[in-house]
């Protein structure tokens, strides 16, 4: 089960046989603008943006830094694999792209339009003292480098929004609870690796607009939480994980790449905003919804004690999961093109 790669929290490896598991811009600062794009044969295209990302290898990146060159826009990728990330982005498919090893970091945030913040080490392994120090690490030493580089960016060339991933682990886990941007933070070990995420990103220059988008289970043909269970409901052996009655706040790959875009375009999304679906569902209706789809069952669910044994700790976030809402984005007027989590599977296996 996967909760994108910024995600957000990320399950992107298999832990056990039964658990395979963004209007036009507004230039506030148009003198800096001017001045970024001033010699260029893109000049005249005064809606172009110039877009820095870290984390663009993973699930929610990949489709991002697709979306920013249908849009004509520039993309940094910014990365510690340039081999990697240049397998995944060869120019001749990619000419916008420019693929940018941490030395270069500073140059591609100087100069870029907005910064967008994807990094984090996966959360799916048996969590040991070191691991739970590397998870939170690895996302809050990103960040803090991305926010320091923005931060000692002269005026003239400094990213005008930082869009930053957060998770909806920031709440804890509750079966009978809903929550919203307004609810209070969990006390579990996620929502304080989301605390301090976040509030790493906030330490952005004041003029610099913040976003943050607490992200949920991301659903998508090529990665994340569906590539894990389809192939085990296509061979009969799909089903809930535990009770099956925690809550799946889900949202499809489309829509959380189109809440990202919007929020580096339009000057409207700032503070937390919540990356999930208007409908969450119990993760038995999931289940029952991807069988449906299949022509599959949804009958052979993995027990608790199967999953403790092999996630230790880590298991709470399959078996207890969290309702959240996204009031944010609905108040903002933004457009889910998926509501329903039967519409959204049915779009992504056909």
């Amino acid at each position: 089960m996967e909760i994108s790669r910024a995600t957000a929290l990320t399950w992107s490896h298999t832990v056990s046989p039964s658990l395979h598991l963004p209007q036009p811009l507004l230039f506030t600062r148009e003198t800096r603008k001017f001045r970024v794009w001033c010699g260029t044969d893109q000049s005249s295209k005064g809606d172009q943006m110039i877009i820095s990302v870290t984390g663009a290898t993973g699930f929610i990146g990949k489709r991002l830094v697709q979306k920013l060159q249908a849009e004509n826009h520039r993309v940094h990728v910014l990365t510690r694999s340039k081999s990697k990330a240049e397998l995944i982005f060869p120019v001749k498919d990619f000419p916008g792209v420019k693929i940018a090893g941490e030395p270069e970091w500073k140059d591609c945030i100087q100069g870029s339009t907005g910064v967008v913040n994807l990094a984090g080490l996966p959360i799916s392994t048996r969590w040991s003292s070191e691991i739970k120090k590397e998870i939170k690490q690895s996302r809050v030493r990103v960040t803090s480098k991305v926010v320091d580089l923005i931060k000692r960016a002269p005026d003239e060339t400094r990213p005008q929004v930082l869009v930053s991933a957060t998770a909806v682990g920031y709440y804890g886990t509750s079966e009978t609870q809903v929550f919203d941007e307004q609810s209070p933070s969990g006390k579990d070990y996620l929502a304080e690796v989301c605390r301090e995420w976040e509030s790493t990103a906030l330490k952005a220059n004041g003029d610099v607009r913040v976003a943050l988008i607490r992200i949920g289970v991301v659903l998508g043909k090529d990665g994340g939480a569906l590539a894990k269970m389809i192939p085990l409901f296509m061979m009969f052996a799909g089903g809930p994980l535990g009770s099956g009655n925690q809550w799946f706040s889900w949202i499809h790959l489309d829509d959380i790449v189109n809440l990202i875009y919007e929020a580096l375009s339009n000057p409207s999304y700032k503070g937390v905003i919540n990356g999930t679906a208007p409908n969450p569902v119990r993760l038995s209706e999931l289940c029952e919804q991807l069988g449906n789809v299949l022509g599959r069952p949804s009958w052979l669910p993995v027990p608790d004690f199967a999953l403790k044994a092999v996630l230790g700790e880590g298991a709470t976030v399959v078996l207890e999961g969290q309702k959240v809402v996204p009031t944010q984005a609905k108040k903002l007027g933004f457009s889910f093109k998926y509501s329903y989590v039967k519409d959204a599977l049915k779009a992504i296996i056909s």
